[in-house]
Parts: structure tokens; sequence; C-alpha cells
């Protein structure tokens, strides 16, 4: 096991996300722990904030829409973007996918990505890296609750809509502000249980749509 991995390990508790008790995964119990521990390895790794301790509502709901649709996915090459603990990734690959990858900008998080995967007895290679500008080698992109901010949105956006020319994108929006206005097109609608920890309410109306090129 690695550093990161053990870390990892230490700063989650076995669960599963809301909707989804199919699926296992290494989650934070509460909030205020894992921030902490992740502070001290930011100082010490330059890491990022633990988004990947958490399921969030956008990657529940579409982890549900492909475990009840798994038609949607079987025999596709399935990349999970801005994966954080993998949820979306795993879903994808225990419903048929041909191929699933997850890229993430964390280490941590592909950490988590590891274990999640082999709880769920699937293979999921994750790329530790800013993958906005490769060529498409995808047939489905899954993007889980990425426009939480505008520099966000504005970094990815312009990839995905190209992306979008030769593959299927999915975004995931639980109401967030930065969300495009025009080129999406709704296909599901969940309400998503949340806890008050991570969100200003305790349940999100979370959307699937297809982005246009």
């Amino acid at each position: 096991m690695t550093a990161r991995e053990a870390f990892v390990r230490a700063n989650t508790v076995l669960s599963h996300g809301a909707l989804v008790p199919e699926i296992r995964l290494l989650l934070a119990s509460e909030i205020t722990p894992i921030w902490r521990a992740t502070e001290e390895w930011l100082r010490e790794t330059g890491t990022e904030p633990p988004f990947w301790a958490f399921a969030w509502p956008g990657s529940i709901a579409m982890a549900r829409h492909i475990l009840d649709h798994p038609e949607t996915v079987a025999g596709k090459r399935v990349l999970d973007f801005a994966a954080g603990c993998g949820l979306a990734a795993i879903a994808a690959a225990q419903a048929g996918a041909a191929l699933v990858e997850a890229a993430e900008i964390d280490p941590l998080a592909i950490a988590a990505i590891a274990l999640n995967a082999r709880l769920n007895d699937v293979s999921i290679p994750a790329a530790c890296a800013d993958i906005v500008g490769a060529n498409c080698r995808w047939d489905l992109i899954l993007c889980g609750d990425v426009c939480y901010e505008a520099p966000m949105t504005g970094h990815i956006l312009p990839w995905l809509r190209r992306m979008a020319a030769s593959a299927e994108v999915w975004i995931a929006d639980p109401g967030r502000a930065y969300l495009p206005r025009e080129g999406l097109v709704p296909f599901a609608t969940f309400t998503v249980p949340t806890t008050q920890e991570l969100e200003d309410r305790p349940e999100r109306t979370v959307r699937l749509s297809r982005l246009s090129a």
C-alpha cells in the first residue's frame, strides 16, 4: 500500500453514497477531521482539499442513472472527468463499459479511486493530470458537478464542447451558479439526500444533461 493509500484508509470509513448502496466507498464520516488532516498533508505535499473523500450529489445521480440504465455505457470507452472518489467510474465499469478511465489532478484522489475500485472488483486506470486539451479517445465523458467555480468552468468548458463533437458528454448539475445556460439537453433528474456539512440544504435536485458542441 502506498503512503497516499494509507492516508486515505486512515481518514475514511467503509460506506456508500446516498442512492447507490451497490457501490462500496471509502468516505469521510465527518467533514472536520478529514479537512484538518488534509491541511497537514497540504503543508507537507501541496495537496488539494479532500473533495475525493465525499460522494457528491452530481456523481451520485450519475452513478444511479448508469446502474439503472446499463445500456447507456455497455461496450463504450468511458472517462470519469474530475472523478473525485471514482463513484461514476465504478458504476460504468459495473454496468459493462468496455474501458473506464478516471482523471483527477489530486494524487490523493487517485489513491482513493484505486482503493475504491479494488473494493468493488473493477479496474479503473486513473491519470493524475490536467487532461484538458487532450484528444478525444472516449465514447462517453462523465462530468459530475464540475461547474462550481467560474475559473474551473472557464478552463474546462471549451474543451468539453470540443469533445462533444465526437463523444457524448454528460454533465450532472446540482444547481451550481456557473453551469452554462446553452447547449445542454436534460435527460434525467434526481433528488439526492445530502448533508448540511457539505451543502446548504438536506437534499439537492440534480439534473443530468448532454452537452452539445
